[in-house]
């Protein structure tokens, strides 16, 4: 979740030093930081669920994956964001410090706020790291799934979870990136939707 911008221009250089010395996270956009503020309780559940779901099946393969406090950058010159799940299994992000820079995939959880600039922008400049194969956005506030997927021609396809809802099968979201399924509702375990009578 992104909040107000800081008024002073930064170089990446600037920005990473001063960005380590502070007690919020800041993401980094074309010389501008922005403050990142805290997500709704169903959105942190949302994102750990999927983790503890991935982390279990790349165990023991050479990827890692890393939650809300890990950066991911698309060139040097940034941007630098803050995802809610990045996966790389780059040699080259193995013992990466500061940031992810070879992920394979990306999710968002999406808040009210910053949806349209997840949808667009951001994954606009997520489309430019040539290793992403996914890009992942989750509805926080009822069950629904985004899975962008980049084929072998280089366009990105979309598929939207549950997709099977309307034949009465349980609902199972891929992430062909990772070779890993699971049923949507233990992304969405014990999540209590704001205003589940609206759904």
């Amino acid at each position: 979740m992104i909040a107000q911008t800081q008024s002073q221009f930064m170089t990446p250089a600037e920005y990473l030093a001063w960005e380590a010395e502070q007690p919020l996270k800041h993401e980094y956009i074309e010389g501008e930081v922005y403050a990142m503020t805290g997500g709704t309780l169903p959105h942190n559940d949302i994102a750990l669920n999927l983790y503890s779901l991935v982390r279990s099946q790349i165990r023991g393969k050479g990827c890692r994956a890393n939650v809300a406090d890990a950066k991911v950058r698309v060139s040097p010159a940034g941007p630098y964001f803050y995802p809610d799940l990045v996966v790389s299994c780059d040699d080259r992000d193995r013992r990466a410090t500061d940031a992810i820079s070879y992920p394979k995939l990306i999710v968002e959880v999406l808040s009210p706020g910053t949806a349209a600039f997840d949808r667009g922008d951001k994954f606009r400049f997520y489309r430019r790291i040539s290793t992403l194969q996914e890009y992942v956005l989750i509805d926080a506030e009822k069950v629904g799934i985004d899975c962008y997927r980049k084929t072998s021609t280089g366009k990105w396809e979309l598929t939207a979870y549950p997709e099977d809802a309307a034949h009465g099968e349980d609902p199972v979201l891929e992430l062909l990136s990772l070779d890993f399924s699971c049923p949507l509702a233990l992304v969405y375990e014990e999540v209590e939707f704001p205003n589940p009578e609206s759904f």
